[in-house]
């Protein structure tokens, strides 16, 4: 299991707007848009102490207007037990999951695919989110414009209706599944599925070797999803942010 590894090639797909770099930590921020992209990665060794590191990054999150927030795994233990002394909570536990696909025969469904977010795919997945506000939209269009790896975004149709999105985003044949989503009145009948099988079956076909993808421990649904897609937990990360 390596940690290090998942961490990095996820943080090249999933971009933040802006990064800094800290003595091994890696600050990132995009107007708050997701704890991903708005958190302190701690990724690489370090050499200052706690007391000196926590503080010079809440300061720069002060000065972003943003919360201080930190992203840590199993490796992390001593920063968060650090963090739960200073008044940091735990939020949104969230396994890694990873499944080979070279041992998976999944068939592309009424699918278009497209190396960049088409508008037609943008519109639908903002309309599923319920992502109405500008700002937002215009930060998420941003943060896909900066991904530097491959990319395939997946639009799934019933009777010429778009029903369902994904994208995914490839590196050293690993390629994330994310942004699975359904349209809100289309739900319940096996479109998440069939979304994931046919980006699935089309990345494979186009050399990754393995998907990961992150999923919320209490999101019971989509981690049966994923579950019956294949997939196997790998590890657990979590957002430490401060209570007041």
């Amino acid at each position: 299991m390596n940690i290090h590894f998942f961490e990095e090639i996820s943080s090249n797909a999933h971009v933040a707007l802006n990064t800094m770099l800290y003595d091994g930590w890696i600050l990132r921020f995009a107007n708050g848009h997701t704890n991903r992209a708005n958190s302190v990665s701690v990724i690489y060794p370090s050499t200052l102490e706690f007391d000196e590191k926590v503080s010079y990054c809440e300061e720069v999150y002060r000065k972003a207007h943003l919360p201080c927030v930190f992203k840590l795994t199993e490796k992390d233990s001593q920063l968060n037990k650090y963090l739960e002394e200073h008044g940091y909570k735990m939020l949104t536990p969230t396994d890694v999951m990873i499944l080979n696909l070279k041992e998976t025969h999944f068939q592309k469904g009424a699918c278009v695919f497209s190396k960049e977010p088409t508008e037609e795919w943008l519109r639908s997945y903002f309309a599923f989110e319920g992502i109405t506000d500008v700002t937002k939209q215009e930060t998420f269009r941003k943060m896909l414009s900066k991904v530097l790896v491959d990319t395939i975004y997946c639009s799934f149709f019933n009777d010429d209706e778009m029903v369902a999105c994904a994208s995914a985003a490839i590196e050293r044949g690993y390629m994330l599944l994310q942004n699975v989503v359904v349209c809100p009145e289309c739900r319940g009948k096996g479109y998440g599925q069939k979304v994931c099988e046919s980006l699935l079956a089309y990345t494979k076909e186009n050399d990754a070797c393995y998907s990961y993808l992150q999923v919320v421990k209490d999101n019971v649904a989509a981690v049966n999803l994923y579950s019956k897609l294949g997939y196997k937990k790998v590890y657990t990360y979590w957002y430490m942010k401060k209570h007041f």
